[in-house]
């Protein structure tokens, strides 16, 4: 089973189970090591002939685990147990859940299986609206369903509320293979008021050179903060507003190419919004149908299959 297993940092056995880990454990903030424990992104990929399989799969908390099967969803559900497959070899990928912490046990399959091919890796670091929370199932949050798309392969650091340019974060991407690299950086630094307009722009400059330092060549986006109605002109503890942060951040990296958040979700989006700041299922489709073309633009397809 390990060695199907993608989007993982690492594996923890715990009481005999394996933990996925989306940071390595170490000196992590406490909160930003509980987000690392929920395996958004992290997915099982495997090519097999088999009628049916099963997974021992424990969630803590709410939360599904999709299962796809050569590109189709066949189940969504907090246990994975699958019959009556077709005969022939079959592309499958099992999303475990996004917001929840699960432990893993035996993978049952019923058939012969080798590890799937893959696709040029994608690491995204972003807030709660890279992880996703609200979207309809780990398969369908826009990491994933750009990464489907595009023939990629996913590691997703979106950490709810702990999107704070944590220098050990940045060692980590830094010491990831990555073929491209995204960021979407503000939101909880606004909310968290985490750094004022004199540090903003230096701790952005400082976590992108820290990237580079192992990726001097890698193709790296930056997305400022997407729209959200109530922060743009609420200054928060030290004075900026979620404008004026989106301001910063385009500023700090002029040597990376920059979307602009408020075109990817905009005050015309605004009803996608499920509490003003994080979009629901549909949003996170626009989200998705939206940045893909930035995305692919930075790593281009020469046979022409991803559009």
């Amino acid at each position: 089973m390990k060695e199907l297993l993608r989007g993982h940092a690492e594996l923890v056995e715990v009481a005999g189970r394996l933990v996925p880990r989306r940071l390595p454990s170490g000196a992590l903030h406490p909160r930003l090591d509980e987000a690392a424990r929920m395996p958004a992104g992290v997915r099982l990929e495997f090519d097999t002939d088999a009628r049916g399989f099963g997974w021992d799969v424990e969630i803590t908390g709410p939360g599904d685990v999709d299962v796809v099967i050569d590109g189709t969803l066949v189940r969504r559900a907090p246990t994975v147990h699958v019959d009556g497959l077709p005969a022939g070899r079959k592309r499958v990928r099992v999303w475990l859940p996004q917001s929840s912490q699960v432990s893993l046990g035996a993978l049952d399959v019923r058939g012969d299986v080798a590890p799937a091919p893959e696709g040029p890796r994608w690491i995204a670091y972003g807030s709660s609206i890279t992880q996703c929370r609200l979207a309809a199932g780990p398969s369908e949050t826009w990491p994933a369903l750009v990464a489907t798309a595009l023939g990629w392969s996913l590691r997703c650091l979106g950490f709810a509320g702990e999107c704070h340019l944590d220098p050990i974060v940045a060692r980590y991407i830094r010491d990831t293979e990555a073929d491209v690299i995204s960021l979407c950086v503000g939101v909880n630094i606004h909310g968290a008021a985490s750094f004022s307009a004199r540090t903003l722009g230096p701790a952005l400059e400082g976590f992108v050179r820290t990237i580079r330092e192992g990726h001097p060549d890698t193709p790296i986006l930056l997305t400022t903060p997407l729209h959200a109605p109530e922060r743009e002109q609420q200054p928060n503890a030290l004075g900026l507003t979620l404008a004026d942060v989106r301001a910063e951040v385009a500023a700090a990296a002029p040597d990376l190419p920059v979307v602009d958040g408020t075109s990817i979700l905009g005050p015309a989006d605004a009803g996608l919004l499920d509490d003003g700041l994080h979009p629901g299922a549909e949003g996170y489709r626009l989200i998705a149908d939206r940045l893909r073309p930035h995305l692919a633009a930075l790593l281009p397809d020469p046979e022409g299959l991803h559009p």
